[in-house]
Parts: structure tokens; sequence; C-alpha cells
């Protein structure tokens, strides 16, 4: 509750003590004033008269009495509790005063002790009346002596004075059960509150239920809440606004937002307090615009409420959690107006929103205007600064505040708030310096922050100090498992996540959804689908497949272990479909070669009413790209046009790559030079691009370009290049980039480089220095490596070093279809047939079947498949004739087929039927029967293409006079008027 509820009751059993009077006071403030409605007092007397004195009293000592408690009054409020103590001392020796009087003096200074946390002189005051027999009995005393010891945060002392009483009563009651609930004590003063209602002739009154309600929202135990709401309802409490604040919070803690409103609603009396719960509860439960709706009903009551600190440090983090700047500062100027911002809770809220939200110059000003600064206030802009990255001003910020005049000393949050700043090795010594700092302050037994250590050591790729940090904490609960499984699950050793895991099992501590998040990740990484399954089977046991975050890790592993329509499975049976889950489930399909799936999901989330965002468009350019489908991704340019989404870097780059894979090189450079900001990943899209099509000096051409720019290479670029040189016969100038890497560019090569320099040596038929490069390699070359320099091999029939390159491809990769296929073609170009047979007689063995030649062709916005053999298309026999057509046409201006491609022991006629059924041509002959004169013909093969389809296309080209654009397994081909883009290099 915002107001503290007295633990006295004003409705019952004041026939049996007269003498005591607890009452609230509304206090009405004009709206003008802009102050708070309600400004709770406590008025306590211990008699039923007042202590007036008058001047024409003939009475003594009635002025003795008064200047007591005046002076004892005095003190307390200028907090000076021990003077305060001496006078009561004094009095209590000479009897000066009477008892009454003594009383109340007593119950005024014990009030300041526990205000001022001084249970010192409290636990002293409590001597005093322990020493008399008359004041050890006095109901109000006793209750003022539980409620002091609360206070101060001792509820044993509390419970050492209730259980002391011979006779207790109902404010008793309240006391120790709001002293319990206060300490977060919350099964104890659940405990004392059945005890109060089954051996007790009290009834709770509207001082006792919201002390138990808060316990109930303290327990999250909204069934136990309910029960009391009930009560109310039948005691005919639920009338005391203070019960209903009281219920508000606690349905809102509990996540029950729904009923809390109804709470709300069903008043017959509201203050501020209850409009501040409800915007609280809605804002802990991710509901913000109702939080601001709930606010702007604030300024538009009837009741001319004006909202008070709690309203706006209650609003602002609403704001801070939204990145919702605007709001915020629409806030800030409204408490400027109410003569707020200058409250240092109202101040720290505005820092933390501003610096939440990214604007740190405003958060810092207002920091460093603040003339009253507490430990918060340092904490939140170091948070802000730190959550930047910036790790000199974070430092910064933390050694002045160490300098600090105001005696603010570093704590645990300050800690975990630098700690996010270390995130990149080369700050390991300013981690180690705070680590240190922690050491010595003791910080570091604080469970949040070794766990953050060891977090923030794993995230600076230090996993042995991680395991160090982690291992010297004694008591190991599941947040501090949690930090290190997560550590070496994001940072490079997912098996030891593993491992990690059994140990936590087996010493008793079960995992959470974090927990379980991490192991799946740490499972994805390593495509582990069996222990996958295994932790699926545990969410499903403990009911966590409604977590939102297990499914999308779920999703991932499934997808990373290319079980697609395990994937799928589990995303039809999400009952709510979060945006990420969708965005998971197209990238997958793309990402699985589903091209086709993806698009059919995608037009499924926009029939559902999901807006997409730049995640899932970015998947469907991807899937786009792999279809070479170029209707549809012009499609999609519009719509991310329109939904404003082609700014972000990340989708430019995926229009780039999209229009290049599509075969639209001069339409992707079109979109690149319309970037506002090119960086890295923009330049190494274009210079990929132009490599594929061929186009290697005007790649070498960008690269040049890019550095003078002011960007630099990294190792993705240099791919980019290097393949780029050896699609275009650039030799001399791809072994030159190779040589300048690690001097010029300072990158190491890797695999991924070498394999584009043996590709480059093989086309350009150098077999023998690309093996010299491959033995030269500092790292065993896989199969990547050893299956392009075979393929190689084919090409310019070099038989004897392709048998020995194969025999190691065979021995990385025995299970690989591709790699026998080959060997195959290898000995079919040397007319090997026996050993091609052999080879063939092996792949069946071994249960492998070659990939059969596919072709396919987008027209009008639909992709069609082209498969050999396939007579299933209602077209086929137009497509038959078209061939027929187009090869009379193309052998009057010289074609000959080219029977060296069929690598099949057959007859030179069933050689040229062979060549005929090529998937290129199906495509092909198709695609002109369906477009109209003119139009670009797009088509993609799986396989690369073959000599006699190379010739046939150019020569097409020139008969129809279209431009036709092939896109094999390596690369593009534009061929027009009779000429091909690659130069028949290929």
């Amino acid at each position: 509750m915002a107001s503290v509820a007295p633990p006295f009751s004003q409705h019952h059993h004041l026939h049996a003590h007269p003498i005591i009077i607890y009452r609230r006071v509304p206090v009405s403030i004009n709206k003008h004033y802009l102050r708070p409605i309600f400004t709770p007092k406590a008025s306590l007397s211990l008699s039923t008269h007042t202590h007036k004195g008058h001047a024409d009293s003939p009475s003594s000592n009635s002025a003795p009495r008064l200047s007591l408690l005046q002076d004892v009054n005095r003190l307390c409020q200028c907090g000076n509790l021990t003077e305060a103590l001496n006078f009561l001392h004094r009095d209590f020796i000479n009897v000066n005063s009477d008892s009454a009087e003594r009383a109340e003096a007593m119950g005024v200074l014990l009030q300041a002790c526990g205000q001022q946390k001084d249970m010192e002189t409290g636990r002293k005051v409590h001597e005093m009346v322990s020493a008399s027999t008359q004041l050890s009995n006095n109901f109000v005393i006793n209750t003022r002596l539980i409620t002091m010891y609360s206070m101060c945060g001792s509820p044993l002392n509390s419970r050492l004075v209730f259980d002391g009483l011979q006779r207790r009563n109902l404010f008793l009651w309240n006391a120790i059960v709001s002293g319990y609930a206060r300490n977060e004590l919350y099964d104890g003063a659940i405990s004392l509150f059945t005890e109060l209602i089954s051996v007790t002739e009290f009834k709770p009154d509207n001082f006792t239920l919201p002390c138990v309600i808060k316990a109930c929202a303290g327990l999250l135990d909204v069934g136990l809440g309910q029960v009391i709401h009930g009560m109310a309802m039948k005691t005919g409490l639920m009338s005391d606004v203070f019960v209903g604040n009281a219920l508000i919070a606690m349905y809102g803690k509990c996540r029950f937002v729904r009923e809390a409103v109804k709470v709300l609603e069903y008043m017959p009396e509201r203050n501020l307090v209850s409009w501040n719960s409800m915007i609280c509860g809605f804002a802990e439960n991710g509901f913000s615009q109702e939080s601001y709706d709930m606010f702007r009903k604030i300024l538009a009551s009837e009741e001319e409420l004006i909202p008070d600190v709690a309203t706006i440090v209650t609003v602002l983090p609403v704001c801070a959690g939204e990145g919702e700047v605007n709001v915020g500062m629409v806030i800030h100027g409204l408490a400027v107006r109410l003569g707020l911002s200058q409250e240092l809770m109202v101040n720290n809220a505005l820092v933390d929103m501003y610096s939440k939200c990214g604007y740190l110059n405003e958060a810092h000003t207002l920091f460093i205007r603040s003339n009253n600064k507490n430990v918060v206030s340092w904490n939140s802009m170091i948070g802000g600064i730190s959550r930047e990255g910036d790790v000199c001003r974070t430092f910064d910020l933390l050694r002045k505040m160490q300098m600090e005049q105001d005696n603010i000393k570093v704590n645990e949050v300050t800690i975990l708030n630098v700690l996010p700043a270390c995130l990149e090795e080369s700050e390991l010594p300013c981690l180690k310096e705070l680590h240190g700092y922690s050491i010595r302050h003791g910080f570091q037994y604080d469970e949040l922050v070794a766990n953050a250590f060891v977090a923030a050591y794993a995230k600076c790729g230090l996993l042995s100090s991680a395991e160090h940090v982690f291992y010297g904490i004694e008591t190991k609960t599941v947040n501090t498992w949690n930090a290190i499984i997560g550590g070496h699950a994001k940072n490079g050793d997912p098996k030891k996540a593993l491992e990690l895991y059994f140990q936590m099992t087996s010493s008793g501590v079960d995992p959470d959804s974090f927990s379980i998040g991490s192991l799946l990740l740490a499972c994805s990484y390593l495509k582990c689908l069996s222990p996958g399954k295994e932790l699926h089977g545990f969410v499903l046991r403990k009911g966590l497949e409604t977590d939102s975050f297990i499914v999308i890790s779920l999703l991932s592993l499934y997808i990373h272990c290319r079980e697609v329509l395990s994937a799928r499975m589990l995303f039809d049976r999400m009952e709510d479909k979060i945006l990420v889950s969708w965005n998971a489930m197209i990238a997958g399909y793309s990402q699985n070669g589903l091209p086709d799936e993806a698009l059919d999901l995608f037009r499924k989330m926009i029939s559902d009413g999901v807006q997409p965002y730049e995640i899932a468009i970015m998947s469907v350019f991807g899937a786009c790209s792999q279809l070479s489908a170029l209707r549809l991704g012009k499609e999609m340019h519009c719509f991310a046009l329109k939904a404003h989404l082609t700014e972000d870097n990340f989708v430019g780059c995926s229009l780039i790559d999209m229009y290049a894979k599509s075969g639209c090189i001069e339409q992707s450079h079109r979109v690149f030079d319309s970037l506002k900001k090119k960086d890295e990943a923009s330049w190494n899209v274009i210079i990929a691009g132009y490599g594929i099509h061929g186009h290697g000096n005007k790649a070498i051409e960008l690269f040049e370009k890019m550095q003078r720019s002011g960007q630099k290479p990294d190792e993705f670029t240099l791919i980019g290049i290097l393949m780029a040189c050896s699609h275009t016969e650039l030799v001399t100038e791809g072994l030159k980039y190779f040589s300048q890497m690690k001097v010029l560019y300072g990158i190491e090569p890797k695999l991924e480089h070498y394999a584009c320099v043996v590709d480059m040596l093989g086309r350009a038929g150098q077999l023998d220095e690309a093996l010299k490069l491959i033995n030269e390699m500092p790292e065993e070359p896989d199969a990547r490596i050893w299956s392009s320099l075979l393929s190689s091999c084919r090409i310019y029939g070099d038989l004897q070093m392709g048998v020995k390159i194969a025999e190691e491809l065979l021995e990385l990769e025995p299970e690989k279809a591709e790699n026998y296929v080959l060997l195959s073609n290898l000995y079919a170009g040397s007319r090997k047939w026996d050993d091609v047979r052999r080879v063939r007689k092996r792949m069946k063995e071994n249960g492998l079947q070659k990939d059969a030649g596919r072709s396919w062709i987008e027209i009008g916005g639909k992709v069609y498949s082209f498969v050999v053999g396939d007579e299933l298309l209602s077209e086929s026999k137009e497509i038959r004739n078209m061939w027929k057509r187009l090869e009379e046409k193309i052998s009057e201006i010289g074609y000959k087929p080219n029977t060296d491609s069929v690598l099949h022991e057959l007859s030179e006629e069933e050689k040229i039927e062979a060549l005929r059924g090529h998937t290129e041509k199906l495509a092909l002959s198709f695609g002109l029967l369906k477009t109209t004169k003119g139009a670009t013909l797009r088509i993609c093969k799986n396989l690369r293409i073959c000599v006699d389809c190379h010739n046939v296309a150019k020569l097409i080209s020139k008969v129809v006079a279209r431009e036709i654009v092939v896109r094999d397994n390596k690369r593009f081909h534009l061929f027009k008027d009779g000429f091909c883009s690659c130069g028949d290099y290929w």
C-alpha cells in the first residue's frame, strides 16, 4: 500500500478501550495548489480529554504535563531522540508527569525511533516500560513497541514483546501481523492471521486485512488472496478504501489484472493510491497503453485528483521500458508544473527513463543539476552509460561516485549496473579491477553480484575465470548454475554447458526456464538433437511449453538440426504465436532450403493479421533469393517500402542480395547506392554479387572504393573478392589479394579463403599449384576444398590426381552422394566405364542416391519446377514441340549436340536424346511458351550447367532476341546475342 495503514482499529472494540482513538484524517486541498489530495496522519491520544492549559486554571500541575509532551515531540521532530529519551528518563525518575502523559510521550518517542530506525533508543524506552508495572500492561505502548521493532527490521523482538503479553487486543494482533508483512515474513503473517481468526474472539478489521492481503501478494498466492477478498465482502470491509487498494495491488502483483480492474471499478470510494496501484498493476504486467490510459483518467478524474510522487515514479518506468521518450517528456513537463521535478525519487526516475531511452545527454543534464543525489541517482546514471557500452565513462563516473562527500557508498546495485559495460576481451582489465573492488568490500557474497561476474567473465571470453568465481560460491542456487551454463552456451563452449547441466541436476538443483533456454541454445550450436529432445520432454513434463522463450529455443533447436517438420508441428501447437515465433519459423524454412514453405508461411502470417518486421522481411528476401523469384522479390520490396522497413541496413543488405541472386545486378547496385549508410555488410554483399555474376573487375573496383570510403575490409569482404577473381580468371589479382590479407588488412586466412584460392587455381587449370597450396595450409583441408579440386580435375581430365583427391574426400565424407558422383564423372570423362560402375555400385551399397537435376523458372509470380523425366505438366507436349522448333532454328546457325556432356555409357543417338531432356532446356522452352516477346527469362538450376546447355542458351538468345539468365549452383550466366557473360569460363 502506498499509505501505511495504522496498526489499530477504529471500528472494533472501542467500547472496551475508549481511551484509544486512531483516525485517518483526509485533508482536502484546493486543486490550484497542486498538492496531494490525501495526507495520511495518525492521531494518538491516551485519554478521552484533551490536555489544554488554561490561563485561569487553578491546577498547578497541568503545565508540567504539557511541557513534557511538547518537549519530547519537539525533540523527536528535530531528530534528537537521545535528548528526548533523557527528558523521559528524568521525568520517569522524578515522577513529574502523570502516567497518561508519560505514556503518550513514550508513544511519540517510540514512533520516532521506528521512523528513524533507531532501535537502540527504542530498546531503552522498552526497558523503562518493562520497569513499570502500569506501563508494561498498557495496550498502546506495547503496540508502539511492536511497531517500532518491526520498523527497525527486528520482527523477532516484536514477537518477543507480543508473546510476553498476558492480555492482547486487536490492535496488538494488527501490529504483529503488520510487522511480519513489513519485513517480508509473509508465511509468518499468514500464520498469525490464521491464529487470530481461529483462537481469539476478535474479528479482522480494515487494518488487519490490508496487511494479510500484502502477505498474499508477497507469496504470489492469489488463491489465498481471493479467500481474503471474500472475507472482506462478507464482513462489509470492501467499502474501505485501504482494503480495496491492497486488493488492487495484490491482484496486479499476481498477474490477475482483470480482477484488479474489477476491484477498482466497484470501489465506492477511491483515492489517489487506488489509481496509482492500478497503474502499477498494468505496468508490472506489460500493459503499457493501459498504464497511460489510467494516468490520463487521474488527470480527468471528477474527484480532482492530482498526481503525486508515487504516480510519476510509477508511470516513468513504463516509458523507460517501452522506449516512449515522448510520453516521458510530457510527464516530465507535468512534474515540473506540479512542483515535483525536484523530488529525489522523481528526478531519479527521470534520469533512469532518459538513459534507458537512449537520451543520455538529457539524463546527464538532470543528474548534474540535481543538488540532492543518493545512491539510486548515481546507480541510474552509471547504468545508463554502462548499457551504452562506454567502459571509460562508466568507470569514470564510478570513481567520481566514490569521491562524493555526501557519504554515498557504492553498493551491490552499483556493481550490477557497471558490469554490462564489460562485454569484450579488451575490457578484461576493467572487469578484474571491478572484481577486486567487490572482493575488498564484500560484495562477492551477494548472489546476484557473484552470478553477474560469472556471466561477465564468460562474455569477455575468460571462461576459466567464470568457473573460478562459480566454484567459489558456497551455496549455488539455480540462478548461479544458470550464469555458468549460459556463459558457456553463449560464449564458445556449448559442450561444457551440457556437462554443467548434468552436474547441476546431480547436485539436487532443478533447472528452470532459463536453464532450459541456455541448454537448448547449446544443443542448437552443437546440432545435438538427442539431448535436445530429452530437454523437450522435460519441458512437457514441467508444463513449460507455454513459456514463449522456451518454445522459441525449441524451434531454434529443431531448425538448426534440420528437423523442420518437428519445428512446424511445435509452431502449429502454439496457442499464442508471438512475432518472434513467426520470424523463427520463416527463417528456419529459408535457412533449410525450403523457400516455398517460407513464402507460404509468410502469406499466412499476413492473412492472420500479424505485422511483419525486419527479421521476417529479411527471411522472405532470402527465400526469393533461393528461388531467384524476381517478381515475388519486387512485390516484397514494395511491401517493405510501404512498411518503412528499407531504411534498416540489414533489410537493405537482404535486398541487394535478393536482386543479385535473381540475376538483376544492376538493380542490386541501385539499392546499394540508395543506402544512406553503407556499412561493411552492404559493401560485402554487393562485391559478392558482382563476383557470382562474373564481373570480377567491377568487384575489384568496388573493393578499392570501399577502402577509400573509410570502411575496413573484413574476412567476408576478402571471400567475396577472391570468389570474384575465381569466376573471372583473374588469378594474378586474386593471389595478390590473398597474399595481402594478413599484411595489409590484418586478417588471418581461414579455410574459406583457402577454398576460394584453390577453386580459383583449379578453374584456371593450375592443378599442381592448387594441390601445393593445400599441402602448405596451416589447417587440415576440409571436404569443400577437396571437392572443388576434384571438380577441376574432372574438367581438365587429370584422372591420376583426381583419384587421389577422391580418396581424401571420401574419407572425410563417406556418406555424401555428391562426392561419389564427382568421382564417377571423373571416370566417365576418361571413358573408364568399369570404374564408373564400381563407384555407382558402392553408392548403392551405402544407400546413397544422386540428386536429380532440377531447374525452375518464375512466371507470373509462380515458380515452375522441372525434373528429368517429369511428364506431369499439362504443357509437356507443347514444351517438346517448342524445343523441336528451337533445335531446328539453332541448328541452322551451327548447333551441334555436345555428347561429351552425357557421362553415361550410351550410343551417340541415345546421348543426343538424353541431352534433349536436360531440365534447363525444358524450363527455357516453357518460359518461351508462357512469356511475351522480349521478356527476359530467368532460370535456376540445382547443378552446374553442362557445356551443351550452355551452348544452346547462347544460340537461343540470338535466334529469339531475348536475354536469358541462368543461375547454376556456382554462378550466374547472362546470355545475350549469342554470347555469355562468363566468357565461356565457368
